[in-house]
């Protein structure tokens, strides 16, 4: 039973009751009490009234940049001619590797080897390079490896400054997509070009600097390695940095005993 109907079977009692009194000649009961005694309405909620859709706040929501593939980059690089050394290479060398790679190799240029099969690091700067990195205890196609340039300059000769402007966006561009959290600058022309700096590769190595956040780490070429001997200090120089990264990266460190 709900309220109203108990509160009318309450009343209609009580009226019943006053009728009975006035019929046995009970007097000084009003008559206008029986009516007194009528119920009263509940008084009804009032129902709130129906807000209208706030209108939509127009904030700015944070967008998150997709990241392009180094397949959208290649594609974008296309058969490039943007710079003289289009005119003069065989094949354009991009990269290769894991495309999400904790760890970048980043050279300055292709060589001959390279250029004739578009490939970075295959000739024997590249063979040395492979001995670093199996040294590290890791293996080529864990890492990515590409240069500042993308095109073999003449006669191996550094790349030249406009050059090097022309293809660091696709570098940077590269880095980006892979998002690696060591990067390693193979010799003075990619350290440089990377750092904007015209420190010499001795002064810059055996130590970290900054790269847009990510821990960049100089050291010598492999080619500067074949010219000093594989065991020579630059060799061990080497080792040592790479010894860092390692660390850096969380990975262990092999033993390795330096020859007399």
């Amino acid at each position: 039973m709900n309220i109203h109907s108990t509160q009318s079977h309450l009343f209609a009692s009580l009226t019943a009751y006053l009728q009975d009194l006035q019929e046995s000649g009970v007097d000084g009961i009003p008559v206008e009490l029986m009516y007194a005694a009528e119920p009263v309405a509940t008084p009804q909620p009032v129902q709130a009234k129906e807000q209208e859709p706030a209108e939509p706040v127009n904030e700015q929501q944070p967008t998150t940049k997709k990241v392009e593939t180094l397949e959208q980059i290649r594609k974008d690089l296309g058969p490039c001619q943007r710079c003289k050394l289009g005119a003069t290479r065989k094949n354009l060398v991009f990269g290769v590797g894991n495309p999400h790679a904790r760890l970048v190799f980043v050279g300055e240029g292709p060589g001959a080897d390279e250029d004739a099969q578009g490939e970075p690091f295959v000739g024997d700067a590249g063979k040395m390079l492979n001995r670093i990195i199996a040294a590290m205890e890791l293996k080529r196609e864990d890492v990515y490896i590409c240069n500042v340039v993308k095109c073999r300059p003449p006669q191996n000769r550094p790349p030249e400054s406009d050059e090097v402007e022309t293809c660091v966006p696709f570098l940077l561009r590269q880095i980006a997509s892979v998002k690696p959290e060591v990067i390693v600058a193979l010799g003075t022309s990619a350290a440089q070009a990377l750092l904007q700096t015209k420190v010499p590769i001795s002064k810059l190595r055996s130590k970290f600097h900054d790269f847009h956040g990510i821990p960049l780490m100089p050291t010598y070429h492999p080619s500067y390695l074949l010219r000093t001997g594989g065991n020579s200090d630059s060799f061990w120089g080497v080792w040592d940095d790479m010894t860092q990264v390692l660390q850096l990266l969380k990975l262990p460190v092999p033993v390795k005993a330096r020859k007399k």
